[in-house]
């Protein structure tokens, strides 16, 4: 039997973002811990700590980022890429996290109101909304890969907070009214917790190694088995190595092993093309050929159906 062939055309190609927006968050951060120290606001001293963790989350995506830029090697075959999926699922747990002080802290103040320096809220709250947005435009740059979605997820949460932390400095300014301030606390927790799910939900599905969600995996076994010469395709695998890099595995049988390079071909070149697949490694079979059992089986034009090879 021929050996598996193997085709790689994929690569990816990332330009570090993060440097900039760690330096602007991890300072101001600074700025706003002194500022509530100053003003005794603990609405301040929460937000510099929600920034502080910003900072923590820009610096684990941009180390992320450089190991993904890591070659392979003997014990690493693939490289480092999965590694910032690693850090977005790092930074989805940092999230839940602070999620979880949030309402503590605003359950809290809803039974206890505490006096809050509103003037002082409001003009580093306007400041810290400028920083926000330019981490945001700084991150927005380039492709929007996973580690990046949990780094702009972190500064949007923190724009919001500090959005929040305006808002309540301007009604309590004009009202007096304090429990405004973990009301809206309350309202960007629930926000903050449903696109965190999201990027937990999406880097945990590259890690346990799922179908990339815009491929079906049904249409990619019956277009391989409709190349020519291709009898039956099984033991078909789609995978992310990291987002925006597909690898693929399946076992062809086919007609006559003295056509295989061709027929490697003509199917390395249909996945590129069609579905952006590079990363392939196909496996030639010749009837007649018993392998292990399995249990889905693509046949010429009738689709997948149950089998035993």
């Amino acid at each position: 039997m021929a050996p598996a062939a193997h085709s790689h055309t994929q690569h990816r190609h990332h330009r570090p973002r993060y440097l900039w927006p760690l330096v602007l968050t991890a300072a101001y951060a600074a700025v706003e811990f002194a500022g509530g120290l100053w003003s005794s606001s603990l609405a301040l001293l929460g937000d510099a700590g929600h920034m502080i963790s910003d900072a923590v989350a820009l610096g684990v995506a941009a180390t992320a980022a450089s190991l993904a830029q890591r070659p392979p090697g003997d014990g690493h075959s693939y490289g480092w890429q999965r590694a910032e999926v690693i850090g977005a699922l790092l930074n989805g747990v940092l999230m839940l996290a602070i999620v979880v002080t949030l309402v503590v802290e605003a359950v809290s103040r809803l039974l206890a109101p505490r006096a809050v320096a509103a003037d002082a809220v409001i003009a580093i709250a306007v400041v810290g909304m400028v920083v926000n947005v330019i981490c945001i435009a700084l991150l927005g740059r380039g492709e929007p890969d996973l580690g990046a979605r949990a780094a702009l997820l972190h500064v949007s949460a923190d724009l919001a907070s500090s959005f929040a932390a305006l808002v309540a400095g301007v009604v309590i300014h004009f009202t007096g009214w304090y429990p405004v301030d973990p009301i809206l606390s309350l309202v960007i927790g629930a926000l903050i917790l449903v696109s965190t799910q999201r990027v937990l939900r999406d880097a945990l599905h590259v890690l346990m190694e799922g179908v990339p969600p815009a491929i079906e995996l049904a249409e990619i076994g019956q277009a391989l088995a409709a190349v020519p010469g291709v009898t039956e395709v099984h033991d078909l695998h789609v995978w992310s190595l990291a987002p925006g890099t597909v690898a693929l595995s399946a076992h062809l049988k086919i007609t006559d092993l003295q056509r295989w390079p061709a027929i490697l071909t003509e199917a390395s070149a249909m996945l590129q093309s069609r579905y952006g697949i590079g990363h392939v490694t196909l496996q030639p079979e010749v009837a007649g050929w018993r392998g292990a059992a399995v249990v889905r089986v693509w046949r010429g034009n009738s689709g997948p159906k149950p089998g035993i090879c």
